[in-house]
């Protein structure tokens, strides 16, 4: 293998989301490492990117389970010395859908929320920061939402004034301050920490009636995944425009 070819890791892509932003950065030649839960239908993944031509490698990567970060920073590290591309991808939402029961949303909810959406990014990309730091041009996308502006939330009449889930969108807010401190920390560095809004995608957890395909879905990561040099760090965009905080 080329010491020049680029490794990425992305979360939760086995299916929608984390697959096409996969199957994108696979087809620009990039070696990608599919982290699955399960790790079966992670290797499933792969072997439908592989059909395409596509240098995919499942790993088994619970986000939630420090035994498996540990795994996967041993392989990455033994198989290939470095990665330059983190793709947080893997999110849950536990909110009721319609309305507003910010008052009764249960620790429960907010806990598991929580340890998936933020706790388990910077567990994961804590662990993998020394192996990002031996890339050329390394790149972290946390996968945030427009659900996570507070300023769009407080604005009457915003887009997102009246969807006030309020574990998914707060884990999401907290996440993008994660990008701001971490992007500030590296700014003497190579690497790149942005978060991504994807869109109201055609997912499990987009719905039925979201508007935007998988393939337009990705394109907001893949771009942030692959900036140049000159690029932004420490911001908050969704194809290529930036989202209010």
């Amino acid at each position: 293998m080329s010491e020049a070819k680029k490794i990425a890791l992305i979360t939760g892509a086995n299916k929608g989301l984390g697959l096409e932003t996969a199957r994108q950065l696979g087809a620009l030649g990039i070696t990608v490492l599919l982290g699955a839960r399960d790790l079966a239908k992670g290797e499933a993944a792969a072997a439908e990117l592989k059909a395409a031509g596509i240098d995919a490698r499942a790993v088994k990567l619970d986000v939630v389970n420090s035994a498996d970060i540990k795994a996967v920073v041993e392989k990455i590290e033994k198989e290939f010395g470095k990665l330059d591309i983190l793709v947080n991808n893997a999110g849950i939402a536990l909110d009721p859908i319609g309305g507003n029961t910010t008052s009764t949303t249960s620790e429960e909810i907010l806990r598991k929320t929580f340890d998936t959406n933020f706790f388990a990014v910077v567990a994961v990309t804590q662990a993998l920061l020394p192996l990002l730091k031996k890339s050329e041009a390394g790149r972290i996308v946390n996968l945030s939402s427009i659900l996570a502006s507070q300023l769009l939330h407080a604005t009457p009449g915003s887009a997102i004034y009246d969807s006030k889930m309020f574990a998914y969108n707060s884990s999401k807010t907290a996440l993008n301050a994660f990008t701001i401190h971490l992007a500030h920390e590296l700014k003497g560095t190579k690497i790149k920490v942005n978060s991504a809004h994807p869109g109201w995608v055609k997912t499990d957890m987009g719905g039925s009636g979201a508007t935007m395909e998988l393939a337009d879905g990705a394109k907001t990561s893949v771009e942030l995944a692959t900036l140049p040099a000159d690029g932004p760090s420490g911001g908050y965009f969704h194809l290529g425009k930036v989202v209010p905080w």
